[in-house]
């Protein structure tokens, strides 16, 4: 296993220590290493306004593991990742899953140290983005999004900006029509400063229209919500438990539970396991093994009408609907 201590930051800073660290060397705006190593592109681009994309799309013939440890904090990093393989993230006491099909949004906050492992034979494809927590505010104000509270927002001090979620439809569709381009040049720089302007701005109009939860957050209880996000999902075809239950299980008050799961997840619990049970659904209608009717049952959804209109409501076509464009 190749084992790597690094850092980022929204600025260019860390780019030549961490070639340096994994035995490659800059190259314009590409870093390359060795091809028993890894084979792909590396990329990495100052888009201006405290903002830094990183743009990844390589194949491991090593075991990796990466340690963050941030000596700037002050930015916030967004990791779109669609790796097909095996890939977690751990930090402190907890791990989590990430690729294509598990978590493939993380916005985790630059105090935070992290450590990134990824299996031989794993692909990914993903885009880090650094913003400085000195430009939200501006950034907002040119979009014209509006935060309530930003400055105790982006105040660390105050307040832990974390999130685990999977990525919408949209910056899915965004990034795929990013990696069909040609990487390097103007025309993908231009390309790859838009798609990074337009997954921060639909990231944070999707968190201004939600209630914001300011709280620090530490390791441990970090921990806590992310076993608690790992229970659910693995849980799906069973009946939603009660908050009583799992506040139990994360050792908290309810009322602390539920502040936590929402900031750190951006859903309820609630929201959070029925948007992952309908998703599993929709994957098991593509496999086109089992009937509409076998997928409601084997999820213990109510009934077939419930579950129709659940997924409707989600998906915008009833599962029949669906399972006919198949």
């Amino acid at each position: 296993m190749k084992i790597i201590e690094h850092r980022y930051s929204a600025d260019l800073e860390w780019v030549e220590h961490y070639a340096t660290q994994i035995g490659g060397k800059i190259e314009g705006n590409f870093i390359t290493t060795e091809e028993d190593f890894q084979t792909g592109t590396r990329y990495f681009l100052d888009c201006g306004d405290g903002i830094i994309a990183y743009y990844l799309n390589v194949e491991y013939h090593r075991n990796f593991h990466l340690i963050q440890k941030n000596l700037n904090q002050d930015f916030v990093g967004f990791y779109y990742n669609l790796t097909e393989g095996e890939a977690t993230v751990r930090s402190g006491h907890f791990m989590y899953n990430v690729g294509r099909w598990q978590y493939n949004l993380s916005v985790i906050d630059g105090a935070l140290e992290s450590r990134y492992e990824v299996v031989k034979g794993s692909k990914t494809f993903a885009l880090c983005i650094f913003i400085k927590k000195s430009m939200i505010k501006a950034f907002l104000k040119r979009n014209n999004i509006i935060i309530e509270n930003i400055d105790t927002f982006i105040d660390s001090k105050v307040n832990t900006i974390v999130r685990f979620d999977r990525m919408s439809n949209e910056s899915f569709h965004v990034l795929s029509d990013l990696k069909k381009l040609e990487v390097g040049g103007a025309v993908f720089d231009l390309n790859l400063r838009g798609t990074v302007h337009l997954l921060i701005s639909n990231y944070l109009k999707k968190i201004a229209t939600k209630r914001i939860i300011i709280q620090t957050v530490n390791e441990s209880d970090l921990a806590k919500i992310i076993s608690i996000q790992m229970y659910l999902i693995e849980h799906l075809g069973e009946h939603f438990p009660s908050i009583h239950f799992m506040a139990n299980m994360a050792n908290m008050s309810e009322s602390k539970f539920k502040n936590l799961f929402k900031k750190i997840t951006g859903d309820t619990a609630n929201v959070f396991f029925m948007e992952n049970k309908l998703q599993l659904a929709k994957e098991l209608l593509e496999q086109k093994q089992l009937t509409v009717s076998q997928v409601s049952d084997q999820l213990h959804f109510t009934n077939n009408s419930y579950f129709a209109s659940k997924f409707k409501e989600h998906f915008g076509l009833s599962p029949k609907a669906f399972y006919k464009q198949l």
